[in-house]
C-alpha cells in the first residue's frame, strides 16, 4: 500500500471541543504521521501522512469529530508524500 499524504481544513465549530486532542489520538492509533493545529479562522488545520487506508480513515473520522463538534466543511488537498515525520504532533 503507498504511502499518501493530505493537507487537510476543517471548518464548523472545531475549536475548543478537543478536536486536536482527539485527531491525535485517532491518527496514533491508526499509525498516521503529522500535525494538527487551530487556525485564527477558527478552522482545525492538519496534515496526514501514511498508508492510504489509514488516512482516510482519519479524514473520514473529521468529518465527524468528537461528539461536541459540528463539523460543516472538510476540505482536503493530496500532496506528495515527503515522509517527514516521525510521530503525530499537536501544534499550539
Amino acid at each position: 500500500m503507498a504511502n499518501v499524504r493530505a493537507h487537510v481544513i476543517v471548518e464548523g465549530r472545531v475549536q475548543g471541543v478537543f478536536f486536536r486532542h482527539h485527531t491525535q489520538e485517532m491518527a496514533v492509533k491508526l499509525g498516521v504521521k503529522g500535525w494538527v493545529k487551530n487556525r485564527q479562522d477558527g478552522s482545525v488545520e492538519a496534515i496526514f501522512e501514511g498508508a492510504k487506508d489509514k488516512v482516510d480513515q482519519v479524514i473520514q473520522w473529521c468529518r465527524q469529530g468528537p461528539s461536541q463538534a459540528r463539523v460543516t466543511r472538510v476540505h482536503q488537498i493530496r500532496e506528495d508524500y515527503k515522509g517527514e515525520f516521525e510521530d503525530f504532533s499537536v501544534s499550539y
